[in-house]
């Protein structure tokens, strides 16, 4: 059978400790939010953190509406596992590190033990590739401002500073002019050699008055307020760095189910977020679409909804 058709097999027995209506695959914002949804629809739900959400590495996150004065990404995730808790929501500590169909019944593999689940949904984001830096100083830098990696979420805070952007072709163009409309001082930096631009993106940069310095980048270091870049004409200080250098879209599980995908490894869904894999939902950057906190918790918000109204049918739901 297909990895993505289903048959009309009996949903996992509720009574079993590790089988449950719905398994969340992530802790972020879009899993936590989902699952505080589908908890308060009576479902009984199990969500799965391997601790890799890019919401914990925001020092202060200052567009989520209704914390003036922001507010940690730490603190927040962890406000959001309180609230799920309140209504039953178990967050275990793991990774799932396989996907399968049986029939009707989607099971996941993790390291100490085996979930059942009638449907799954995907909230496992993406990872930042990272600019050659010591791990420590990496977290320093991050907590400092000093290292940034969405200009959407904190370009503001850069206003009027020295901004370096690591990147080049055309994501490290445009990230680059998005944020020279906060600062007249940015640089575009190529992190391996020469830059890879266009002449039309070269004229565009020149115009807006962004100088490109040509690569490598040696490892990035801190010195007082300032972050360092070795290139190979000098040693270059900004007050901040973006590295524009791509992510890992963490889709797997769903590719290997046969879930279609975009090019870069975005989960394609219909407006429900369900994938092309029947009973298999996404929500939040793994699936294509402004990788934001508040976007994230609207699609988690329409995904829960969609796995309620999809699983009504099965008497097993029925109280």
């Amino acid at each position: 059978m297909a990895p993505n058709k289903k048959s009309a097999a009996s949903a996992p027995s509720r009574d079993c400790l590790n089988a449950v209506d719905v398994l969340v695959v992530g802790g972020g914002p879009a899993g936590l939010t989902a699952a505080i949804y589908l908890a308060r629809f009576r479902l009984k739900v199990r969500v799965v953190d391997s601790g890799q959400s890019r919401a914990a590495l925001i020092p202060r996150t200052r567009n989520h509406a209704g914390y003036p004065g922001g507010i940690p990404g730490v603190k927040l995730l962890g406000l959001m596992r309180e609230q799920a808790a309140e209504f039953g929501v178990t967050v275990e500590d793991e990774t799932v590190e396989a996907l399968q169909i049986n029939g009707d019944v989607f099971h996941a593999r993790c390291k100490t033990q085996s979930i059942a689940a009638s449907a799954v949904l995907l909230a496992t984001g993406v990872v930042n590739n990272r600019p050659e830096m010591d791990d420590a100083a990496h977290q320093t830098a991050l907590q400092r401002g000093l290292l940034r990696y969405c200009p959407i979420c904190d370009g503001y805070e850069i206003t009027d500073r020295k901004v370096a952007v690591i990147g080049t072709a055309t994501h490290g163009c445009n990230e680059a002019m998005f944020l020279r409309m906060y600062t007249r001082d940015v640089a575009l930096l190529a992190p391996d050699a020469a830059h890879a631009l266009t002449p039309e993106q070269r004229a565009r940069l020149q115009a807006a008055g962004v100088s490109m310095i040509d690569g490598p980048c040696g490892p990035l270091a801190l010195s007082g307020d300032a972050i360092l870049i070795p290139t190979p004409s000098g040693l270059e200080r900004f007050d901040s760095c973006y590295p524009a250098l791509g992510s890992v879209i963490r889709s797997e599980l769903a590719i290997a189910l046969g879930a279609e995908a975009t090019e870069d490894g975005c989960l394609a869904i219909d407006r429900h977020q369900r994938t092309t894999v029947p009973g298999l939902y996404a929500a939040g950057d793994v699936a294509k679409g402004l990788d934001q906190i508040s976007h994230a918790m609207g699609e988690a918000a329409v995904a829960a909804t969609a796995i309620r109204n999809d699983l009504v049918g099965k008497a097993h739901l029925l109280r």
